[in-house]
């Protein structure tokens, strides 16, 4: 496979190229990633590893800032080996590289509430041109967003401040302008929507795991996810909240205390009929490079339920999301957004925050007070949104 030329210089992060490590079994995986990583000025691979008993014994002497960790390997598999990296390397990111199976995903979203920062799945083929490139592309881009957001964390690890529920502004880190906070809206939320992407699933879990039941409004998700891992993300949310948690079905009636999340490879929409709303799947082309998409989400929500609508934007990298989210503000509805200490990536939450569409930058164990008390009154359990 062709390298890509080396990026001019100007791409370096401040403190130098970001240090990797990379662990896999498969000769040919280890090989075909090391050559990617070497063509980029800003990375260096300064570990390899055939297995997870040899990554636990040379992780603390490279000290990588980034592990692109292998789930299935002999003698000691991904899933035992993330617990004694985290342990070894302080604030390090952990990058699992899984297969696109439900055994891969089970275990994925697994390692993921053990500490795993991300995931990329692998090509089932290494001679497909167009799915090695986009492994390529994927892992690049997410190695450098996960080191890059270790970084900025190390560099000010205490500088997040809570933004109240009033006009307000706030430095949220030496890194970020300040950030202008609106007043909430003063329709009461008759749907919450959800965006996340990196760090999204564990977010999801820790947040509405307490929290779903006290809510009488239905939750709309779209995780970045391909479809077998949404499958199993839903099941992991309804184990987590004890609320009925599904992928959404096309033409399916929206309930409330129900969570639905947007199928893989499917834009999740809502469409009014009548006196009730109803999701409907698409596979209009992905916006944000992603589908599904945060943003078709969101503007469907607008046009169903006008400005009655709670939103919440987690972390994740990119800017999936703004549109839609200015779309519910000035139709009148609520956004917050996770603060960047508590974020994995601060991309999406961020394009949020400093675009002052925010009536609060929280962080994580915060928004569930912050949702309970926006989403105010209740109506029965069950009825049509």
């Amino acid at each position: 496979m062709a390298i890509e030329p080396r990026p001019a210089a100007a791409a370096m992060p401040d403190g130098g190229p970001l240090r990797v490590m990379v662990v896999d079994d498969s000769v040919v995986i280890r090989g075909l990633v090391g050559r990617w990583l070497a063509a980029e000025a800003d990375i260096q691979v300064v570990a390899v590893a055939g297995n997870g008993a040899i990554a636990v014994r040379d992780v603390a002497r490279a000290n990588p800032e980034v592990v692109v960790l292998d789930i299935e390997m002999p003698e000691m598999d991904g899933l035992a080996a993330l617990p004694e990296i985290l342990r070894q390397v302080r604030q390090v990111r952990v990058l699992m590289s899984s297969t696109l199976t439900q055994a891969g995903a089970e275990v994925t979203l697994k390692a993921l509430t053990l500490g795993a920062a991300d995931y990329l799945t692998k090509p089932s083929s290494t001679r497909e041109a167009g799915t090695v490139e986009a492994f390529r592309h994927e892992l690049i881009t997410k190695i450098r967003a996960l080191g890059q957001a270790g970084r900025r964390r190390r560099r000010a690890p205490a500088a997040s401040a809570v933004t109240a529920l009033r006009p307000a502004t706030s430095p949220l880190t030496r890194d970020t302008p300040r950030i202008a906070c609106r007043a909430a809206g003063t329709q009461r939320p008759q749907v919450i929507a959800i965006g996340s992407s990196t760090g999204g699933p564990q977010a999801l879990c820790s947040l509405l795991g307490p929290l779903a039941r006290r809510l009488q409004q239905p939750i709309l998700i779209t995780q970045h996810m391909p479809a077998t891992f949404t499958a199993i993300l839903a099941q992991h949310l309804e184990k987590a909240t004890g609320v009925a948690a599904a992928e959404g079905r096309d033409g399916e009636a929206i309930q409330g205390q129900r969570i639905y999340v947007a199928p893989g490879n499917h834009h999740m929409v809502v469409e009014r009929q009548g006196a009730q709303r109803v999701i409907r799947l698409t596979q209009e082309p992905p916006e944000n490079f992603c589908r599904p998409s945060v943003d078709p989400m969101m503007r469907s929500i607008v046009a169903a339920y006008g400005g009655a609508v709670l939103a919440v934007m987690l972390t994740g990298m990119g800017q999936d999301g703004l549109k839609g989210a200015q779309a519910i503000v000035e139709a009148g509805g609520t956004l917050i957004a996770q603060d960047e200490a508590s974020s994995v990536v601060w991309g999406m939450p961020g394009a949020v925050a400093t675009a002052g569409l925010c009536s609060a930058v929280l962080p994580l164990g915060e928004m569930g007070g912050a949702i309970e008390r926006l989403s105010g009154g209740s109506f029965k359990a069950g009825e049509s949104a």
